[in-house]
């Protein structure tokens, strides 16, 4: 008998499945690094928060909230791939354009500058440390300089401790501190006594010290600590005293009520004010003082038409220039052309700043070159004659400004279609009437919009204007220290005090918003007018 062999054939056993821990690959490299970099990108995000929420700033503690907020879920979702890359541009455009743009506007109707610089608290307690007298009967404290870094301050030995505070922080008390004989602090923790010798021989350390007041607590009502030499302090208060809940100041020595008004100053019933107020909203009295106010409506006409002149005259003459100069070394008959283009961009190629003051050095009226060399070593006042300092703010910015318009015209000049210029000629027409009906329309097609950015960026042209001539020479009897030379964006600088004198920056942001104004709309009107242009392609 013969036995069959089984051929069925066994299945393959199913694969063996591995467990949970062995199929885990990992996070990766690429989410460890983005949770770093995510929490960079937290930690300062929060130390933003704490800083506008301990200087009370609302708007800014809120917008940083949000977008921290916005950049977790961003990052940590799969749902949101495209705001991945979207969102770095769109925090920066918010933070650094929208943001920047909004608080301009929101301070141009406000009376923020000199005088109007903080809060209504902060105007209290300035108001009572500009009234500080010496206490007649306050204890003298035993006393040492320190200092830990740039900053000074006062040690003082009271009732057996030794308490130390700076200008802006209050006297609180430190252990460890030693004390001499005379009870002077010798050794305070973390902070370096200052030697007597050094004291006396220090003048501007001297001046610090006998200008420093530091606060005897939290309260500006408990006053200041103060020194005459530098061994022994004496509290100082003010006469003022103030009223929390009716919000006045009252001098306990003449009676005088100093009240709030609308305008954020205390006026006292006698009619005087106190010198420190505080910023309020002013509506539009701003944008209404800039042509109302005599001593800043007429300097500030002459600085806009100014402006727009300059402005103009800059592109167009430049441009000409430029133009010309491109037709010419464009000739193929011009021997040495690659050398000469090379020297004629040479003034581009210098940074705007340093150039501005090499020609204000060569211009000077005493011992400028230009006199020097060109006029006999005549004086001169090429910067302190209205219409000459015009005349050369205008000249040195074409120097700069004919080689930018020399390379893009001789790029567009290159770029002509030959056929056009070809059938141009065929028809009769002579090179002027070529140039003024073909070459010319065609340059302005691919230049126009540049002109307009070039407009623009003569508009605010603030380095050739400061570098140059500071706006000079000043009008006669004007507040704001305008000359004629100054053109808006310039005058806004003079106006917000950066450079000195009495800052006034809800004008100065109120003419920011003007200046934006002015330049969108003939931005977008000029861009518009180019669009009949591209009937001659």
């Amino acid at each position: 008998m013969v036995v069959k062999e089984d051929t069925a054939v066994e299945a393959p056993a199913a694969p063996r499945r591995e467990s949970h821990a062995r199929g885990w690959k990992g996070l990766g490299w690429g989410f460890l690094v983005k949770l770093l970099l995510m929490g960079v990108v937290n930690a300062f995000g929060i130390s933003v928060i704490l800083s506008a929420w301990a200087a009370e700033s609302w708007v800014i503690l809120g917008a940083s909230v949000v977008l921290l907020l916005i950049a977790d879920w961003v990052y940590f979702s799969k749902r949101a791939l495209p705001l991945k890359y979207l969102l770095p541009g769109l925090a920066f455009l918010f933070i650094f354009q929208i943001f920047t743009l909004g608080y301009t506007g929101y301070v141009a109707f406000t009376n923020y500058g000199t005088g109007h610089a903080g809060s209504m608290q902060q105007a209290v307690d300035a108001a009572l440390i500009q009234d500080e007298r010496r206490v007649p009967d306050s204890p003298t404290y035993p006393l040492s300089v320190v200092r830990q870094g740039d900053v000074v301050g006062f040690a003082i030995s009271d009732d057996g401790e030794v308490k130390v505070g700076t200008e802006e922080q209050p006297l609180q008390v430190v252990d460890g501190a030693e004390t001499a004989e005379s009870g002077a602090p010798t050794t305070v923790p973390d902070w370096e006594v200052v030697p007597r010798a050094e004291l006396l021989s220090d003048r501007e350390l001297q001046d610090a010290v006998l200008n420093l007041r530091v606060p005897m607590s939290d309260e500006a009502e408990a006053g200041s600590l103060r020194t005459r030499e530098g061994s022994r302090g004496t509290i100082y208060t003010s006469s003022l005293e103030w009223d929390a809940d009716a919000k006045t100041l009252t001098d306990t020595e003449s009676g005088v009520v100093y009240s709030p008004n609308d305008r954020g100053r205390f006026v006292g019933d006698d009619g005087t004010t106190l010198p420190t107020g505080w910023y309020v909203n002013v509506g539009f009295d701003n944008f209404v003082r800039a042509v109302t106010d005599s001593s800043l409506a007429g300097p500030l006409l002459q600085v806009t038409w100014w402006t727009f002149a300059f402005a103009l005259l800059s592109v167009i003459v430049s441009f000409a220039v430029g133009l010309l100069f491109a037709i010419v070394y464009n000739d193929d008959r011009v021997r040495g052309r690659k050398v000469i283009r090379t020297l004629l961009i040479l003034p581009y190629a210098f940074p705007a700043f340093m150039s501005a003051l090499l020609w204000r050095g060569m211009l000077n009226a005493e011992f400028g070159v230009i006199n020097e060399l060109f006029f006999g070593g005549a004086s001169i006042g090429w910067l302190s004659s209205e219409f000459l300092a015009r005349f050369s703010v205008l000249f040195v910015n074409v120097w700069l400004s004919y080689p930018y318009w020399f390379l893009v015209t001789t790029g567009a000049l290159q770029a002509l279609p030959a056929d056009t210029l070809e059938a141009a000629t065929l028809d009769g027409a002579g090179r002027w009437r070529k140039f003024q009906s073909v070459v010319l329309p065609l340059l302005l097609v691919s230049t126009a919009p540049l002109a307009i950015a070039s407009f623009a960026f003569s508009f605010n042209n603030f380095t050739i204007i400061y570098m140059l001539t500071e706006g000079g020479p000043a009008f006669v009897g004007n507040q704001a220290r305008l000359g004629a030379t100054d053109i808006l964006i310039s005058a806004i600088y003079k106006i917000s005090g950066v450079s000195g004198g009495v800052a006034d920056y809800g004008l100065a942001s109120a003419l920011s918003i003007v200046v934006f104004i002015v330049i969108g709309a003939i931005s977008a009107v000029a861009f518009r007018q180019t669009r009949k242009l591209e009937e001659y392609q």
